[in-house]
């Protein structure tokens, strides 16, 4: 039982660095740079789980690693979502709590994050969160 929860941990481990490897590489980051790469993630995922319904929220996070459920999840307040946001204010909130200067500012670093989101879960699930979102928000998603 226990290899079983240290095998899930390490598979958790491993995918979660693959998630942040690919923000890495789409701005050509060294790895010394994961901060910045955990601060996008975790700014966008918090930002995309704010936006979306409870349930939707829940069904999302059941397709990320374990270790990005729990960046997910951190400081969720159920009671306070959705919070309506539009593409500019999305922006916004990403510059506020991305505190890097990255190439493309806050619509980049946005576009990495959910890219590479994209390549984690299923089309469907995918599509399901899309079609929550306002039009001019769903449009900056792959």
């Amino acid at each position: 039982m226990a290899d079983a929860m240290i095998s899930a941990f390490e598979s958790s481990l491993d995918k979660t660095n693959l998630i942040l490897k690919d923000i890495e590489n789409a701005y050509g980051w060294p790895k010394d740079r994961r901060n910045q790469s955990y601060a996008a993630l975790r700014t966008v995922l918090h930002l995309l789980r704010d936006r979306l319904p409870v349930d939707e929220s829940v069904e999302f996070a059941q397709q990320l690693p374990v270790l990005v459920r729990g960046i997910y999840f951190d400081g969720w307040v159920p009671s306070d979502v959705p919070i309506k946001l539009n593409r500019d204010d999305f922006l916004y909130e990403v510059r506020q709590g991305f505190p890097y200067d990255a190439e493309g500012g806050p619509e980049r670093v946005t576009q990495v994050v959910l890219d590479t989101l994209r390549r984690h879960v299923t089309q469907g699930e995918w599509q399901d969160v899309k079609d929550t979102m306002p039009s001019d928000l769903a449009t900056m998603m792959p």
